[in-house]
């Protein structure tokens, strides 16, 4: 098969053919169809993950149809159309016993601990416990937007977040994640403010429903203007960029008792990141992280899909081929954009 492989952190990926994977007892292989080019994986690219061992295949948010099943494989069969959270889980351990998939204490990723995705084949663990099923009418291209980006954000905003018609939410960074969060809040009645530099972001998180949008380039102090436009504070706030300025300015924005989500990672040198938490304590703000989400979770998010409540489709700005993708990692570093690019390996 055809691949995007990296052999060194930093370095433009090459694209080539390596050999086609094998399903474990437990788990499929997958013929991909469409697989989105997430920040995550210029990360990855970057070697801010401790689980990447090179040579490596990125791509963790995917969807496909099953090419073949291992021998204890119950639930799936070739020809079925699937994704899955980027999480894939044990389904044994306390973490998944108690439903918390998306936080297993064995988990595996593709594209992170395995090769991934971007690839026209993928190998994913535990199939039984982490495939979700594909309805016919949504396209491989929005599916590939949900096991990653878009799940993510539904739940970093109505799981986590516990977010509340009418009241005011702030979304810093309008990439996929972003965007995603900015359409599901408002689909639930919030009031959304977007924050981002891009004006390209600013004009799509508009489109998604946001109430207010604050340019970051001409806002010196970003929480400032979120607590002025929101009369008070922002009652939800979200980093889906992961720095430590947008993590600060989204704690700094909340009002008393507020909710901060952490998406973004958040690599640095030291591994820690300085946090507001006087502010924190004074106001008794809440600071959570969000990590993915767990396929038995997926059927509430998918009714509102198909319902036509939420678009994931509308968030994919643009397709490309696997021979592009090697720049376009590259060009995630000094210009993430706006929307989703989704890679079709068969092209």
């Amino acid at each position: 098969m055809r691949a995007v492989v990296i052999e060194q952190y930093g370095s433009r990926p090459d694209v080539r053919e390596v050999p086609d994977p094998r399903p474990a007892d437990h788990g499929v292989v997958v013929r991909v169809e469409a697989t989105g080019l997430c920040r995550s994986d210029w990360h990855g690219w970057q070697g801010h993950d401790p689980d990447i061992t090179l040579p490596h295949v990125p791509g963790h948010e995917l969807a496909g149809v099953v090419e073949a099943v291992g021998a204890t494989v119950t639930a799936w069969r070739p020809g079925d159309r699937v994704t899955v959270p980027f999480v894939c889980a044990c389904g044994s351990c306390a973490a998944c016993a108690a439903g918390d998939q998306q936080v297993c204490e064995r988990q595996t990723q593709p594209g992170f601990t395995h090769w991934g995705s971007f690839a026209q084949y993928v190998a994913l663990d535990h199939a039984d416990v982490n495939l979700v099923a594909v309805p016919q009418e949504l396209s491989f291209a929005t599916a590939a937007a949900l096991g990653c980006r878009f799940a993510t954000a539904f739940r970093a905003v109505v799981q986590q977040g516990r977010v509340a018609a009418g009241e005011w939410v702030a979304v810093h960074g309008c990439g996929g994640v972003g965007l995603s969060a900015v359409m599901i809040a408002a689909a639930s009645g919030a009031r959304v403010i977007a924050v981002d530099v891009s004006p390209q972001a600013l004009d799509l998180a508009r489109k998604f429903g946001a109430a207010e949008c604050v340019d970051a380039t001409r806002t010196p102090d970003t929480a400032a203007a979120i607590r002025e436009l929101s009369g008070g504070g922002a009652r939800l706030s979200l980093d889906a960029l992961g720095s430590p300025a947008t993590c600060a300015a989204s704690v700094n924005g909340l009002r008393r008792r507020g909710r901060h989500v952490q998406v973004g990672l958040l690599p640095s040198p030291t591994g820690t990141t300085p946090v507001p938490m006087a502010r924190a304590i004074a106001l008794e703000l809440e600071l959570l992280g969000s990590h993915g989400m767990a396929a038995h979770t997926y059927p509430p998010m998918l009714e509102l899909v198909g319902a036509g409540v939420l678009r994931p489709d509308l968030l994919v700005t643009s397709t490309i081929t696997l021979d592009a993708t090697p720049d376009a990692l590259a060009a995630m570093g000094t210009a993430p954009g706006a929307g989703v690019t989704v890679i079709e390996p068969w092209s």
